[in-house]
């Protein structure tokens, strides 16, 4: 059953949606255990977090409107669902998934499953959601393993590595010319698999490898993020800005001393304050006070370590998580400084499509509270050839920057993507 908009009269109908969320036992430790083999929609970190499937509702949307019809599109739905939520917890109750392309044109949209599971802290619950005219009955979980990838061939996408390179030894001959301040440039690399590829296979490995970050599934956009655009919880907005990146070797002792490197480098402490300060400009017209730290702390991955800052805020508005998200993109961490001219820069040398990777990827709640990452150590499978898949990683450059060590910086970023993929 689908209801008009009394309000907005030329609007597409949406679904009137009926929800149950309870709590539950006997869930798996890990949630993408759960997941079946087509649509798996995730979203996990720490062992919390919820995994769903199937589809109740969905909105695909592109254009230079795309946010404000996605709040509109989900406002509406919301006003329209009845909800009984036994649990709540955030996550509990209807919820959507989401992911948005980079740029305008790159399509994206907001899919909610027809059941979710959740679990946030010692709470495990379920979440049927269905039309009014056939209600679901609580769904039988059971333990799913997936198939293993097959052998795994990797090639060059857009550019080869030489080719990137030219590419970045311009930008910082741009950069020392004045023409732009910093621009973030990425690159892709095509997994070719000699069998189809079970999503499942590394969104299980991304998911153990990396438990601090942010492990995702959003129609066939998957990786494993360290870098939360904004969360927006109970009246608190909260943003993990990342800008600056070394790559780990593996020697406890000398990646201390690279850390210390990392913290006292003025190239990548230039390349963050470019960062946290567009995401501190973004978030001040929604917040009644702020905490903005002065200096960056080094954040230690298995791969990887970044200079990160933890920006705060009470929210001052009625600003949706996905609102937020949407004034915060494209941040200077993905586009660079300033944005309008690092957008043009990258549209005219890159040479490929991004698609969503670097564009908001996450969830949002009837309350509008929830959790938008930038999509990056990410991958999209081909929807034409289930045993492809395009890998990116991208680099920040500045002034400072050198050719050859940003195209070290993306091979490391792209080793979580290419390690999942493994046998």
């Amino acid at each position: 059953m689908s209801l008009p908009d009394p309000v907005h009269p030329g609007a597409e109908p949406v679904p009137h949606l009926v929800v149950r969320s309870h709590p539950v036992e006997g869930v798996s430790e890990h949630l993408l255990d759960h997941l079946p083999a087509d649509g798996a929609l995730a979203w996990v970190r720490r062992g919390d977090g919820h995994v769903g499937w199937g589809v109740a509702a969905r909105l695909d949307v592109a254009g230079s409107n795309r946010f404000a019809t996605a709040q509109q599109w989900w406002k509406r739905l919301t006003a329209a669902a009845v909800v009984r939520d036994d649990v709540g917890v955030p996550g509990s109750g209807l919820v959507c998934f989401g992911s948005f392309g980079f740029t305008d044109a790159d399509p994206g949209g907001l899919v909610v499953p027809e059941v979710i599971v959740g679990r946030r802290g010692d709470t495990t619950w379920v979440t049927t959601i269905s039309p009014a005219s056939s209600l679901a009955a609580p769904p039988e979980l059971t333990v799913n393993e997936p198939a293993p990838v097959g052998e795994i061939a990797f090639a060059d996408g857009a550019r080869s590595g030489t080719e990137w390179s030219a590419i970045v030894a311009d930008a910082v001959q741009r950069i020392t010319s004045g023409e732009v301040e910093k621009v973030v440039l990425a690159r892709d690399l095509v997994a070719q698999s000699d069998q189809p590829i079970d999503l499942r296979w590394p969104l299980r490995r991304l998911a153990s490898a990396y438990p601090n970050c942010w492990t995702f599934s959003v129609d066939g956009l998957i990786g494993a993020t360290p870098e939360l655009l904004v969360r927006r919880e109970k009246g608190l907005i909260t943003s993990r800005v990342l800008a600056g990146t070394i790559r780990r070797t593996g020697d406890d002792a000398h990646d201390l001393a690279l850390a210390a490197s990392l913290a006292r480098s003025s190239k990548d402490l230039e390349e963050h304050e470019f960062a946290v300060r567009s995401v501190a400009e973004a978030l001040e017209p929604h917040c009644k006070s702020m905490n903005v730290p002065e200096t960056p702390f080094v954040l230690h991955l298995p791969n990887v370590m970044h200079l990160a800052s933890d920006v705060a805020g009470v929210a001052a508005n009625g600003a949706s998580a996905l609102g937020l998200a949407a004034a915060l993109h494209p941040s200077a961490a993905v586009c660079g400084t300033p944005t309008d001219v690092a957008r043009e820069l990258i549209h005219e040398v890159e040479g490929m499509s991004r698609g969503r990777f670097s564009g908001p990827v996450g969830w949002l709640d009837a309350s509008g509270d929830g959790e938008w990452c930038i999509a990056l150590r990410c991958g999209q499978a081909d929807p034409d050839d289930p045993t492809r898949m395009r890998l990116f990683a991208g680099a920040g450059i500045v002034a400072g920057s050198d050719p050859d060590a940003e195209l070290a910086e993306t091979n490391a970023k792209l080793v979580p993507m290419r390690d999942a993929l493994g046998i």
